[in-house]
């Protein structure tokens, strides 16, 4: 098994559970390969005792006694008992909470969606197993956990069944830099590092197959462009696992957000449909499984939330499959010299991809910027991308990162990536939004410009910029020192 890396403070609050002196029961939700599993291997370790059951990955054919049977085979396995065949779930998680009534236990029932799905009593069984054997053992842990997020806050999270049942809800998002820097030994320079980050993101098992040994380029043409590789095949195990007969058209909205932000009504009128209907529910759906970001804007003047939001597809390795794995994939699957990679450089509007991608690199890791730019957290009243529509007496705008304090100070911040040194066309380009929000009356503006390449020195000697951060700093141990 890999090096466990990161996760300390989620490690930590689970921790705290297994010193109560009662129950708990925890649900754990994340994108596929976020790590979700590999935290509660870690978290077993103090346990004396702890069962892992898994449901089988969803496929039209699989059936509710499919799922059932399987079950009850691990449990055989588990228990070390002879495997028995049951035709309720009642009377399969009976005979396993005869097993649980003493002792220092963690229980763990992993994609309890796929376990679930296809049997309506299922979770009615769950809330009774927990009811009358699970709760009664005061050094027991129950976590449930799975993928498809949305299935479980509507069963769930959300479901008066389970009120007051629930102990604790994780969602385990992307790693933070920092943590994400400990996957390459301390001679890697940052750009090789950002290179490899602006395809993977913070996700854990993409980064548990970078090879420090090779450069960037090598890892990722293994990686992505190689037949059979990992993120050459893993986006069609994604979407096929979560979203099933509806995967279709989830795909299609991500292929839109793959160009950039958009608001709802400007995601319908690609897509050719109607703004009514289902398409909130598949937007909320693809939030809650960690793929898209919904960004909302405010008013700065009442410090109020608007009504208005773009949807940001936030995950890199999604937009990097759809950009230049999926169009190539017939070549990539072909043979191993199927597709020749040479490098980022070389593949089609590369340098305006990894734009977004370095902002999405940037907005996930915001508590970076604000701790390097000294604002304490209670200080701020709202942080998010920000746009303006367009009105009479009042310019349009987009800023990359906001930042609202309390003290009326706005951080209007540039997130930029440049293959070459950031010229002095970055202050036009600034100024115009400063005078977009000029009409709102009594606020200091602080321009910072964040980037990744190095900036002119006449950007330098201009002093337009409150601060000029190197995000490239975040990914050098010597910097951080």
């Amino acid at each position: 098994m890999a090096r466990f890396i990161g996760r300390k403070t989620e490690l930590k609050k689970l921790q705290k559970f297994s010193e109560k002196k009662i129950a708990s029961f925890i649900v754990i939700m994340g994108r596929r390969r976020i790590g979700k599993s590999r935290l509660i291997a870690e978290f077993s370790k103090s346990f004396s005792h702890h069962y892992f059951f898994i449901g089988l990955p969803p496929d039209k054919d699989v059936t509710a006694q499919h799922q059932l049977d399987e079950f009850s085979r691990q449990m055989a396995r588990a228990l070390n008992t002879a495997y028995a065949r049951y035709e309720d779930w009642s009377d399969a998680l009976w005979a396993l909470g005869e097993k649980l009534k003493s002792g220092k236990i963690l229980l763990v029932f992993d994609e309890i969606s796929w376990m679930g799905s296809k049997d309506p009593t299922f979770l009615g069984k769950i809330k009774n197993f927990w009811d009358l054997y699970l709760k009664n053992n005061d050094q027991l842990i129950f976590i449930v956990c799975g993928s498809a997020s949305s299935w479980i806050k509507k069963n769930l999270l959300s479901s008066t069944g389970f009120v007051g049942r629930i102990s604790y809800n994780l969602t385990l998002k992307e790693l933070p830099l920092l943590e994400c820097n400990q996957f390459w030994p301390p001679n890697i320079s940052p750009y090789e590092k950002f290179k490899i980050l602006a395809i993977t993101g913070g996700i854990p098992r993409y980064l548990e197959e970078i090879d420090p040994k090779v450069g960037a380029e090598e890892n990722i043409k293994n990686l992505c462009f190689t037949k059979g590789a990992l993120l050459a095949r893993d986006f069609e195990n994604i979407f096929s696992d979560l979203f099933l007969t509806d995967s279709l058209f989830y795909k299609k909205i991500v292929e839109v957000l793959a160009t950039g932000a958009k608001e709802r009504e400007e995601i319908c009128e690609s897509l050719g449909i109607a703004p009514s209907g289902r398409i909130s529910g598949y937007l909320q759906e693809l939030k809650l499984a960690g793929f898209v970001t919904r960004d909302y804007t405010w008013n700065i003047d009442t410090s109020t939330n608007s009504k208005l939001s773009k949807y940001r597809l936030s995950d890199n390795y999604l937009r990097f499959y759809l950009k230049y794995i999926q169009k190539n994939l017939d070549k990539i699957n072909q043979d191993e010299d199927g597709f020749h990679f040479s490098s980022l450089g070389s593949l089609p509007e590369w340098h305006t991809t990894l734009g977004l991608q370095f902002e999405n690199l940037v907005l996930n890791n915001r508590k970076l910027i604000r701790e390097a730019l000294n604002i304490n957290p209670g200080e701020v009243i709202w942080d998010n991308p920000f746009f303006q529509r367009k009105q009479a007496h009042i310019p349009g705008c987009q800023i990359d990162y906001l930042i609202q304090t309390k003290f009326n100070t706005l951080y209007i911040f540039e997130i930029k990536f440049s293959k070459n040194k950031i010229d002095s066309s970055i202050l036009d380009q600034m100024q115009k939004k400063i005078n977009a929000l000029k009409h709102i009356k009594g606020f200091s503006f602080r321009p910072v410009l964040i980037h990744v390449n190095g900036v002119s020195e006449e950007v330098i000697e201009s002093g337009f910029f409150s601060s000029i951060i190197d995000f490239s700093k975040f990914l050098d141990p010597d910097k951080l020192k």
